[in-house]
């Protein structure tokens, strides 16, 4: 039997196809926000995008809509479980947790967070093609499929003053995010937010990549760009936070059999 003839054998409501899960219980929304929270720091640390104790991703509570989950300041994005997770209050206290808060984690998210209340995560870290191309001062063009995700979607924030410790530098950075999915901030690196904790991630590891691809691409030669029109119709297509939410299935699937203790 070809595959074809299987598939239609096979009744439509029997495929296996992933959706983001639903809660009725704030306890078990928390506790998925917080396995996925740990499991993308995971990805992060696999993927390269620590550089000391610069990075943070966080996940709203669902409960307490002005507190966030986020990783421990210093510790190393590999060795991350649930357990580790901190909870910071809107003034920056640890309410949760053993360790202490980045204070540019909290200078930078809280002000996120509160500028928009559809964001549940935010994703920062100074990955290496993500600072080259904040280091030019450039936005992402559409040359390619992916990149079209950003088109008309990101921000440059065109400033730097120095490690972001001021709430009102976190306030001017929310302000140029705006309501799209991503800021690049010249001379540091990326800020990626979405509706899920997956989204978030997913948004910062292809945005990543495409600094990577224009970066090699400009520097080969002439690059060719995608018509506006065009551009739009793919944003359209791949550019919201279900679509991001699918593409990072697999690496979460890939990390999680890898490294089960994450969930500890």
């Amino acid at each position: 039997m070809s595959d074809e003839e299987f598939l239609e054998k096979l009744p439509p409501q029997d495929l296996i196809f992933k959706l983001p899960p639903t809660f009725d219980d704030v306890e078990q929304e928390r506790r998925h926000r917080k396995e996925r929270l740990a499991a993308a720091l995971r990805i992060f640390g696999k993927l390269g995008f620590e550089e000391g104790v610069a990075g943070h991703i966080t996940a709203r509570d669902p409960e307490l809509t002005d507190h966030f989950w986020v990783n421990p300041f210093g510790m190393s994005f590999k060795h991350i479980r649930v357990s580790d997770l901190i909870l910071v209050n809107h003034e920056g206290k640890v309410v949760e947790g053993r360790y202490p808060v980045n204070e540019a984690a909290f200078a930078i998210h809280s002000q996120v967070h509160q500028a928009r209340p559809d964001v549940v995560a935010a994703a920062h870290s100074h990955s290496v093609h993500g600072r080259a191309i904040s280091a030019l001062g450039e936005t992402l063009e559409p040359i390619t499929q992916d990149v079209c995700a950003f088109y008309e979607d990101h921000s440059l924030f065109d400033d730097y003053t120095g490690v972001v410790t001021d709430l009102e530098e976190g306030k001017r950075i929310a302000t140029t995010l705006g309501t799209g999915k991503a800021v690049i901030l010249r001379n540091h690196g990326l800020l990626t937010v979405g509706d899920t904790v997956d989204a978030a991630a997913w948004w910062f590891i292809t945005m990543e990549r495409s600094c990577q691809v224009q970066l090699l691409a400009k520097a080969a030669g002439r690059v060719v760009h995608i018509t506006p029109e065009n551009a739009k119709i793919t944003h359209d297509q791949i550019g919201n936070d279900l679509v991001a939410w699918i593409n990072y299935q697999p690496l979460h699937d890939q990390i999680v059999r890898e490294q089960p203790d994450l969930f500890e």
